[in-house]
């Protein structure tokens, strides 16, 4: 029973998220987490290390939600499918 315009918008977002540099993303904000460079956000870690993206003009939130969000959209699309289905055998169960 999911709405199929939110089934095609989450869809449309996991495949954003899928196609995004693996993670996980880490902010780095000169003076916060290291001491001289510019801020950057770390792509991957160990053998699947990316490159880092750096970016000019954002806050250090900007720069967090942005590298956060890497992690959260797919914790947050897991969850609303575990929702979804709970939803769903709810429904069913009271039919």
């Amino acid at each position: 029973m999911v709405n199929h315009i939110l089934e095609k918008e989450l869809s449309e977002i996991r495949k954003r998220c899928n196609a995004a540099s693996q993670g996980p993303w880490k902010s780095y904000i000169e003076d916060r987490d290291h001491e001289s460079g510019s801020n950057f956000i770390m792509i991957g870690a160990g053998k699947n290390r990316g490159d880092d993206i750096e970016i000019i003009g954002a806050t250090a939130a900007d720069q967090d939600f942005m590298a956060h969000a890497r992690q959260d959209i797919p914790f947050l699309l897991d969850e609303i499918e575990k929702l979804q289905a709970l939803i769903e055998d709810i429904t069913k169960s009271r039919s």
